[in-house]
């Protein structure tokens, strides 16, 4: 179990660094499409480095996907999320202390957090977004996410190709949410962006809590009952 946890710990450890810190301190170079690609790439070099020790989750709502699906046991989800939240906090932290010593730091900013309505600076939708809009977008794309990674992952699936899969899945999830809600599908990304950011990334946060938890119950329990076939969960 220690090794699981430490695998968790670091896996979401990167997809933060990788994919917020790409957002923080690239994100005016590379655009939404890069920041989009920094995530699913964060995803797929992780499932394959350690994916085989822990299954990869990297994200609270991934882990209860799994545990609705069958694929995970239920006793471990409460320590995979302690895990995946600490990896998360240690790669804002690791963002924070870089941003901060840039020549025109000015504070935080919106320190890619998630949000939703009109606003500036963190906690607000980039293109001005409503909370039902943004609560429906993050269930729909979390369920969707599990749907992908749930089929990648299956027996029948095309063996070793599963990362590749989830991570364009990630990418793809990205390209049409960030508009929107600057993408969570991930309670541990948005929990550590907020904690930085803080204002109404902090109020906002109960939404990027429960909605990708409720879409990962969601989509497991689509696949588990309509689509897994063999004896699958």
């Amino acid at each position: 179990m220690a090794r699981k946890l430490a695998a968790e710990l670091f896996g979401t450890f990167w997809l933060v660094l990788g994919g917020c810190g790409t957002a923080v301190l690239a994100g005016h170079a590379v655009g939404w499409v890069g920041v989009s690609a920094a995530f699913g790439l964060t995803v797929l070099t992780m499932a394959y480095a350690v994916g085989h020790i822990s299954g990869g989750h990297f994200n609270p709502a991934v882990t209860l996907g799994l545990v609705v699906a069958g694929k995970c046991d239920k006793k471990d989800m409460l320590s995979y999320w302690i895990a995946q939240i600490i990896g998360g906090l240690l790669a804002a932290t690791v963002i924070w202390v870089i941003h901060s010593g840039s020549p025109g730091y000015a504070g935080v900013g919106g320190f890619a957090s998630n949000g939703y309505g009109v606003g500036a600076g963190a906690g607000y939708s980039p293109m001005g977004y409503g909370m039902v809009a943004a609560l429906v977008c993050e269930i729909v794309m979390t369920a969707m996410f599990l749907l992908i990674i749930l089929g990648a992952t299956s027996k029948n699936a095309p063996a070793g190709f599963a990362p590749i899969a989830i991570g364009l899945g990630l990418t793809l999830i990205h390209l049409i949410s960030i508009p929107v809600t600057n993408t969570s599908v991930n309670p541990a990304r948005s929990i550590s962006q907020a904690v930085f950011a803080g204002g109404a990334a902090m109020s906002h946060l109960w939404l990027f809590i429960v909605a990708p938890l409720a879409g990962a119950a969601l989509g497991a329990a689509a696949w588990k009952f309509l689509l897994g076939k063999d004896g699958e969960a």
